[in-house]
């Protein structure tokens, strides 16, 4: 009989940018698309040849509870130009230790820092959500 394999659960992950790790309670945005160049062959009139171009990868979103300024530092250095390029990754784990799929963020810069919302008749957690591009992922 061969052996069950049950899908990864969502809420084990780690990620990690340069030296911002942990601590994450969402991400999204894992993807990739292929572009996609039509032609119309004249005298076909069938179907349109679809054929691949580029891949284009959507920004990378992450939402976690304010610890430290790390990700405000790393925002507040593009704004005069220099930008300052992380390669990180993504894990998903199917156990406390093990790894059971990664994917490797190429060069990302952050494009956007949210600050928590505050409100005195909440006894919520500060959560601050920063959105980045990047080069591509890759999985490995």
């Amino acid at each position: 009989m061969a052996s069950r394999k049950d899908p990864f659960s969502a809420f084990r992950f780690q990620i990690k940018i340069g030296d911002i790790e942990g601590g994450f309670s969402e991400c999204a945005g894992l993807g990739l698309e292929t572009e996609v160049f039509e032609y119309k062959e004249g005298g076909v009139n069938d179907y349109v040849h679809k054929l691949p171009t580029r891949i284009k990868q959507g920004n990378l979103t992450f939402k976690r509870g304010v610890v430290d300024g790390k990700l405000w530092q790393w925002y507040l250095r593009t704004r005069p130009g220099q930008v300052q390029l992380k390669s990180g990754s993504i894990k998903i784990t199917a156990t406390a230790d093990d790894s059971a799929m990664t994917w490797q963020i190429v060069r990302a810069y952050p494009r956007k820092v949210q600050g928590p919302d505050l409100n005195a008749a909440q006894s919520s957690v500060a959560v601050e959500t920063l959105e980045i591009c990047h080069h591509g992922l890759t999985l490995g």
